[in-house]
């Protein structure tokens, strides 16, 4: 069982149905039992970093995330609560990934903030990747990213270099929705279910 945390952000209903069409067997919980048994954890997200942390301390959810030992996939907002602090309200975060969220800063006019629509991703790292190659073409919307650093999983290149995913023993984060980008999504899905099936073996 791979459980959707619900922590009252966006999105979460549109990642819930991306992994079953994977064939993955999951549930939508807040309950802590059910997110320390499950095979594997997905933090989903849109929304704002300081509302995202207040909804995680206000039910508990900060430390049982912290001290998850199965593979845990952060998503969008939910990559990035998995990092030491984002300048987004100026918010201290989980600090799994020893990184920074920054605000996304345009120095070319033609670049426009929020980053929205189709974008490659490179230099791909993990088992989170398997089978995909650089250049994969993956869908974002977000004005914040993480700052490149020894956990980067993969880079996008938009306002400057920044990382696309984090990984940091067995957590995962991805800046972009898998759940909307076509096959290449359903990929990292798919791996994402093999390696949480894997923990379990």
């Amino acid at each position: 069982m791979i459980a959707v945390v619900d922590y009252g952000a966006g999105n979460i209903r549109s990642v819930v149905e991306a992994f079953r069409r994977n064939g993955a067997d999951c549930c939508v919980t807040a309950d802590h039992e059910t997110i320390l048994r499950a095979s594997g954890v997905v933090i989903p997200g849109v929304g704002e970093a300081a509302h995202a942390m207040r909804q995680l301390r206000q039910r508990g959810l900060d430390n049982v995330i912290r001290n998850l030992t199965v593979p845990v996939l952060g998503i969008c907002i939910g990559m990035q609560i998995l990092c030491n602090r984002s300048e987004e309200g100026d918010t201290e975060c989980l600090g799994i990934f020893d990184c920074e969220v920054q605000h996304l800063s345009a120095s070319d006019p033609t670049l426009k903030i929020p980053h929205m629509g189709w974008d490659t991703v490179s230099d791909l790292k993990g088992p989170l990747f398997e089978g995909l190659g650089n250049g994969s073409w993956m869908y974002f919307v977000h004005s914040f990213a993480a700052n490149l650093c020894h956990e980067t999983a993969a880079v996008t290149d938009y306002c400057a270099p920044f990382s696309a995913a984090l990984q940091k023993d067995n957590f995962m984060g991805v800046q972009f929705h898998p759940e909307k980008s076509a096959a290449a999504g359903a990929r990292l899905i798919s791996n994402f279910i093999t390696i949480s099936e894997s923990s379990c073996k």
